[in-house]
C-alpha cells in the first residue's frame, strides 16, 4: 500500500511540475503580432544587408573562381589586390 501511495505521489508531482511548465511556456512565447514584429526587425529582411550579402557572396565566389584558374598558392600573396582582376571590396 505505502508503494501504491509513493507511486501516486510521485506520479501528482510530475503532473504538476508538467503543468507548471507548459502554463509558463505559453506565458513566455510572444503572439502572432509579437511574432511579425520580431521577423520584421530581422536584419536579413534589410534591402541593404541582402544586398550586401549578396554582393559578399559574388566577391567571394570570384576568388574562388581566379583560385582555380590559377597554378599559383593565392593563399601566399602577400598583395591580395595583385592578380586576376584587381578587385576591391
Amino acid at each position: 500500500m505505502e508503494t501504491l501511495r509513493k507511486a501516486l505521489i510521485v506520479g501528482a508531482l510530475l503532473g504538476a511540475g508538467a503543468g507548471v511548465g507548459s502554463a509558463l511556456f505559453v506565458l513566455v512565447t510572444p503572439g502572432e503580432q509579437q511574432k511579425q514584429a520580431m521577423l520584421k526587425e530581422m536584419p536579413e529582411q534589410d534591402p541593404r544587408r541582402r544586398d550586401e550579402a549578396a554582393r559578399t557572396k559574388e566577391l567571394v565566389l570570384a576568388t574562388l573562381q581566379e583560385a582555380a584558374a590559377t597554378q599559383d598558392n593565392v593563399a601566399w600573396r602577400k598583395n591580395w589586390m595583385v592578380g586576376g582582376g584587381g578587385r576591391s571590396a
